[in-house]
């Protein structure tokens, strides 16, 4: 039975958005918060005769706004969550089969569309909060259009029973993402009173949790009605939580109360309800509170202007949440939720003049993309339509983790999704894509050979995605041995906490391999003793790129699979030991500093590896003795295990190793290495001047820039060392002529009539054009001609190049051979400058000729003749 609920501002546009979704299976809703969007829009659809009984699925980012747009909706219609309206959740559903409603969080969505791409029986997605720009929600729109419109390809008929895709938020670019979609744009207006704004900067050496009490006290004493506080993490509320406990007597009826996504249901529930015992709240939120869910009673925010949003660790390999600040459009939103009521007063916690982007910058284009290229593959589409495409070079390094971990095909004989640009999902690859987490923790998961073993998996993946367990110390380095934190989640289970450990952060890091044990079926307990390398054996399938071998000569840098070099730290817990798999890795300034790991066993490694042993005879560049060697090298991956040298080898049989080896010394060393005369370098200048002087030549004529020429090198140099042994045994003529290999001859001589070496002037004889290129500013220089002055007269016009496009830059000389001028117009010289000139240097070079009439007198490179 449905109960009556008070008018919301979204009503009046309720059948504007089912008429419009009637003509256009898509369509941009744009409303304030408050507006009702949330809660109102999808029962108003339930009935349309488009949707034909099937369900709508309404994407929430996050599980808090998902239970409780759910149990609203419900509460709304007289009815338990799970019968008309429920939600979907990690680890966590209330849905039955009367369920037409369903709210999800952003994985759950994606794991719909990929389970069931024709989406049997769903007939609207809902995106909510978009401006969020999560990176599952850009990947759901992406899979729920090409979805839409390979059902659905006409866009010119009706759509029927076609797939609808409404895309809602408060503060997002309505009309960028309307013409994206091509699709109609709706918007609501807002309920909300005037809110005051207030900064209120921090003083002098005053901690975060201070100023946030200091602003949330004069709140209470300033203001009716209850207090809102934004604050980025669980951490910073518990700190603030902590200083608002001795409130002062005036304040003793004041409640105070936590927000967060790890709340248990029950204190979820009781913060968005309203208070039934009079008492005024202070709820201390993430944003969680930012949009979708409801605080009642709030008339006061505080803002500290931060949040914990996903940024790439190159550390750890994974997205963590870090704590940045909030964009604009988050700022006004979390102002906002003070003037829901009546009017309202919001303090923000940063200086004024501190300027916030203007929108949140999406996910995509910041994180780790190892998930997102997992879900391409599995779709097998590489022309997917984002809102904001995912940068090539992050998603091309995913895809290369992806082939290290089993989940994509390396082999020589791709499928024809690699050959379209996607690399093919192996049935490993969509077993970790079914478990929902990141792609090294799947395969970590999955790679277990036993039940015990898998139980010790969930634990380390609970210990990898959680926040370090261990306290920080001041003046000491944090342990870089990830056995320590499984101790004291191991100490833990038997009730005790070792003194440098976080019992709060153990416990959820508990809880969370219980729901991975649950998740992949494991009865067995977690263990509760390990051999000193059963960590490393779990997690050599999690990073199989940061298997790390103890250097020969120090035994404090580590060789990694990847070609890199690591260090430990002087009092690093791993001293010694031979192999270590490396969770998290520090780039510093000289190398890369080891931050966790934990050691492995070589014997497990081979067992679990035996491709990846190899062994080969080379022939190398030898940077220190500046020559080649011949070796037999044995590797694991990148990581040399084994180099002896080589009997002479065969000249002849080793040719094209010998060439090979000599083509990476001139990448190590760089072009300079390469036998350069003045005249191949005036060459390359010219014509990288005339591919910037002639665009239309930018076709015929090679690009040589360094970036060019040394990610070409095996096409225009190897051929000229074939047969050589040395690098200095490479000619200038051979050097000069694979520069030039690209080139035919008539577009030699094209060259040298647009750009030429030389040019003819009045005196008779032709003098040299230098070129340049700046490389810094990537642009030519202007093209020189250094001439005397008394050899360009009768010339009124400045020579030029490049068929009268480019003139030269004269530098007129004294006959001493010094600069007297230097001038882009010759005419204006002989007009203007001349006559002082002639007056400075007549008494100084006595036997030169100075005429008068510059215009008139013979060109000449001579000097008189004696006597006259």
């Amino acid at each position: 039975m449905q109960v009556n609920h008070p008018d919301l501002p979204i009503d009046p546009l309720l059948p504007q958005i089912r008429d419009s979704l009637a003509v256009h299976p898509r369509l941009v809703l744009e409303a304030p918060p408050g507006a009702g969007k949330t809660t109102r829009v999808p029962p108003a659809l339930l009935d349309a005769p488009w949707l034909q009984g099937r369900k709508i699925v309404m994407l929430e980012p996050r599980r808090v706004a998902a239970r409780a747009a759910a149990m609203f909706m419900a509460r709304e219609r007289g009815e338990a969550v799970g019968e008309t309206v429920g939600y979907r959740i990690r680890f966590d559903n209330k849905v039955s089969a009367k369920t037409r409603i369903e709210v999800v969080t952003e994985g759950i969505l994606t794991r719909m569309i990929q389970d069931d791409p024709m989406l049997e029986g769903i007939g609207a997605l809902l995106f909510d909060e978009f401006h969020e720009r999560h990176m599952a929600a850009d990947l759901g729109l992406a899979l729920a259009l090409d979805v839409q419109a390979s059902l659905y390809p006409d866009p010119g008929s009706s759509p029927g029973p076609a797939l609808r895709i409404v895309v809602m938020s408060a503060t997002l670019d309505g009309a960028r993402l309307a013409q994206f979609l091509d699709a109609p744009r709706l918007a609501s207006e807002g309920r909300s009173f005037p809110v005051a704004i207030e900064h209120v900067p921090a003083r002098r050496d005053e901690k975060p949790e201070h100023q946030m009490r200091r602003a949330i006290e004069h709140a209470l004493e300033a203001h009716p009605g209850d207090v809102l506080a934004f604050l980025p993490g669980r951490r910073e509320i518990s700190r603030v939580e902590a200083v608002l406990s001795p409130l002062s007597p005036a304040e003793e009826g004041v409640e105070v109360l936590t927000l967060h996504g790890d709340l248990p249901v029950e204190q979820q529930t009781r913060v968005l309800q309203p208070a039934t015992d009079g008492r005024r709240r202070v709820v201390l939120a993430t944003n969680v509170a930012e949009s979708s869910v409801t605080l009642p009673g709030v008339r006061v925010v505080v803002d500290s202007g931060l949040a914990r949003e996903p940024r790439y660790d190159p550390n750890s390999g994974f997205a963590r949440l870090d704590v940045v600040n909030i964009a604009q459009a988050s700022a006004d939103q979390r102002a906002g939720r003070a003037g829901r009521v009546a009017e309202g007063w919001a303090y923000r916690l940063w200086p004024q003049s501190q300027r916030l982007e203007p929108q949140r910058r999406p996910e995509i284009a910041q994180v780790e993309l190892a998930g997102l290229a997992l879900e391409l593959a599995a779709w097998g589409n590489a022309e997917l339509r984002f809102v904001d495409p995912p940068p090539p070079g992050a998603l091309a390094a995913a895809r290369e983790l992806l082939q290290r971990l089993g989940a994509l095909d390396a082999g020589p004989h791709p499928s024809p999704q690699a050959r379209e640009g996607i690399s093919g999902i192996t049935p490993l690859g969509r077993r970790m894509l079914a478990l929902g987490t990141h792609p090294r923790l799947a395969a970590m998961l999955l790679a277990s050979s036993s039940q015990s073993e898998t139980a010790l998996a969930c634990d380390l993946a609970a210990l990898i995605e959680a926040r370090d367990p261990l306290l920080p110390r001041k003046g000491v380095q944090r342990s870089d041995a990830l056995a320590e934190r499984w101790q004291a989640l191991a100490a833990f289970r038997t009730g005790r906490v070792p003194a440098d450990a976080s019992r709060a952060s153990l416990a959820a890091i508990d809880q969370a391999a219980k729901q991975w044990r649950r998740r992949l079926r494991i009865d067995a307990p977690p263990p509760v003793d390990l051999p000193a390398h059963a960590l490393g054996d779990v997690l050599l399938h999690a990073w199989p790129d940061r298997i790390a071998r103890q250097h020969p000569t120090d035994p404090y840098r580590y060789a990694l699979a990847n070609g890199r070099i690591a260090r430990l730290f002087d009092d690093s817990m791993l001293y010694g030991e031979p192999w270590l798999v490396i969770s998290e890795l520090r780039d510093d300034a000289r190398e890369a500093r080891i931050l966790r790991a934990a050691p492995l066993d070589e014997s497990r490694l081979r067992r679990e590896f035996p491709q990846r042993f190899t062994r080969e005879d080379r022939v190398v560049w030898d940077a220190e003795k500046r020559a080649i060697a011949a070796i037999r090298e044995s590797r694991f991956d990148r990581i040399v295990l084994d180099s002896r040298p080589l009997a002479k080898p065969n000249e002849k049989e080793w040719s094209s190793k010998y060439a090979d080896a000599l083509v990476d010394a001139v990448r190590q060393l760089g072009l300079d290495a390469l036998p350069w005369t003045e005249s191949l370098r005036q060459w390359r200048a010219r014509v990288r001047c005339l591919r910037a002087w002639m665009p239309e030549l930018a076709e015929t004529l090679p690009d040589l820039s360094d970036a060019t020429l040394l990610a070409s090198l095996d096409d225009w140099l190897r051929p000229a060392l074939a047969g050589r042994t040395r690098l200095d045994a490479l000619d200038e003529q051979s050097f000069g002529e694979a520069l030039k290999s690209s080139l035919d001859w008539a577009t030699r001589q094209h060259i040298d009539t647009l750009a030429p070496l030389r040019i003819a002037v009045p005196s008779g004889l032709e003098r040299r054009i230098d070129y340049a290129w700046d490389a810094a500013a990537g642009t030519p220089v202007e093209p020189v001609l250094a001439v005397k002055l008394q050899e360009l007269f009768g010339l009124a016009d400045t020579p030029r190049i490049v068929g009268g496009r480019v003139p030269l830059t004269l530098h007129l000389l004294s006959p001493g051979g010094r600069p007297l001028q230097v001038t882009r117009d010759l005419r204006g010289f002989w007009d203007r400058t001349y006559p002082e000139v002639r007056k400075e240097m007549k008494g100084r070079y006595p036997r030169h000729p100075w005429p008068d009439d510059p215009w008139s007198a013979m060109a000449t490179h001579r000097a008189k003749p004696r006597g006259t």
